[in-house]
């Protein structure tokens, strides 16, 4: 039969692959036309072509419970059960971020605690956007991290159960994984290591004598005197120019008005 799991395949998590989607899910695959036209006998070779094909990511929409070719391409894979080096390259590829997500959602379904987080976390610094249909078979926008972000943390993504995830910090203290280190963290080190003030460059006098400090604000005082004394006398410069400015412009009014009573004069003598 066309929709069982090949003979070769191993168990997974202790049952049939395609077992990890429910029955309901798996049979509205098996009935759907996308299945029988484009799945029928694929390999993992041609499993590459259809996955570059791929334009949005989901599970089932409409009332009738229609799967999308995501979920289609997902249980495929399940059913042949391609290599563990072809899915790293699923997640590896940075070309194709549907094929990327593809296998990021076969490894997390498949995968051990430690693979998911060892092929997933790195997952965390793609940015771009990807499509994806919800029940309503209405698209929206998510990003790649967030899509990851559900598969590690999440029970149910695109309408299939996911398996238990052990906890990371278990994994740390049995030695099992590294202690996760965020990009982030070290964008914040260095933007802390700017703003640290370098001490070396100032010059820290400790107890000081009494009668320093006094000398200090006797020349503070009389440097702040011949400061008022300065302003005082630039005030009043300041204040005689502005006098001398507006008489000087109240002469060449006067004069200009006595040049156009003249010139206004011989107009009418003439």
């Amino acid at each position: 039969m066309a929709n069982r799991t090949v003979k070769d395949a191993k168990s997974i998590h202790g049952t049939n692959p395609q077992y990890l989607v429910e029955k309901i899910i798996r049979s509205r695959i098996y009935d759907s036309k996308y299945w029988k036209e484009e799945c029928f006998a694929l390999t993992a070779e041609l499993l590459v072509d259809k996955a570059m094909e791929l334009r949005f990511v989901g599970g089932v929409y409409g009332g009738n419970i229609k799967p999308t070719p995501f979920l289609c391409l997902t249980l495929k894979m399940l059913q042949i059960q391609p290599e563990k080096d072809i899915v790293v390259e699923f997640i590896k590829n940075e070309e194709f971020k549907y094929v990327r997500a593809l296998g990021a959602f076969y490894m997390r379904l498949t995968g051990s605690s430690l693979d998911s987080y060892k092929y997933l976390e790195p997952l965390y610094n793609d940015n771009r956007k990807l499509r994806r249909q919800n029940r309503q078979a209405q698209f929206e926008l998510v990003h790649v991290d967030e899509f990851i972000d559900e598969l590690l943390r999440e029970e149910r993504v695109c309408d299939v159960i996911l398996p238990r995830l052990q906890k990371r910090h278990i994994l740390e203290e049995n030695n099992e994984i590294e202690a996760k280190v965020s990009a982030l963290e070290d964008d914040m080190d260095e933007e802390m290591e700017l703003e640290e003030p370098d001490l070396t460059k100032y010059h820290v006098v400790e107890n000081a004598k009494p009668k320093e400090k006094k000398e200090r604000k006797r020349e503070r005082s009389k440097s702040r005197e011949r400061h008022r004394s300065r302003s005082r006398d630039r005030d009043i410069r300041h204040k005689k120019e502005r006098r001398d400015r507006g008489r000087d412009r109240e002469r060449r009014d006067k004069d200009r008005d006595r040049e156009r009573k003249k010139k206004d004069d011989d107009r009418k003598r003439r």
